[in-house]
């Protein structure tokens, strides 16, 4: 069987994008690849996810996107720039 691939792209500030890496780092860190490219608009945290199923592909999407979510939610209330 052929690998899922989703790929999860958010831009803002280099600071949010670290901190965002940070929360799913712990996670699970070879269930997926990162990184950080700097633009002239910012930066972009792109999260490149891939399996062999697709539920599987799902369930960690899930999971990243629902930490990202958490994150950058603490951080509009402390008022970080996004």
């Amino acid at each position: 069987m052929e690998d899922a691939v989703a790929r999860v792209v958010w831009t803002g500030s280099r600071g949010v994008a670290e901190n965002l890496l940070e929360s799913i780092m712990p996670d699970d860190p070879d269930s997926f690849e990162s990184e950080i490219v700097e633009s002239e608009d910012g930066v972009s945290l792109t999260i490149l996810v891939s399996s062999s199923e697709l539920s599987e592909l799902r369930a960690t999407v899930d999971d990243i996107l629902a930490c990202l979510s958490a994150v950058e939610g603490s951080l509009e209330v402390l008022g970080e720039e996004l």
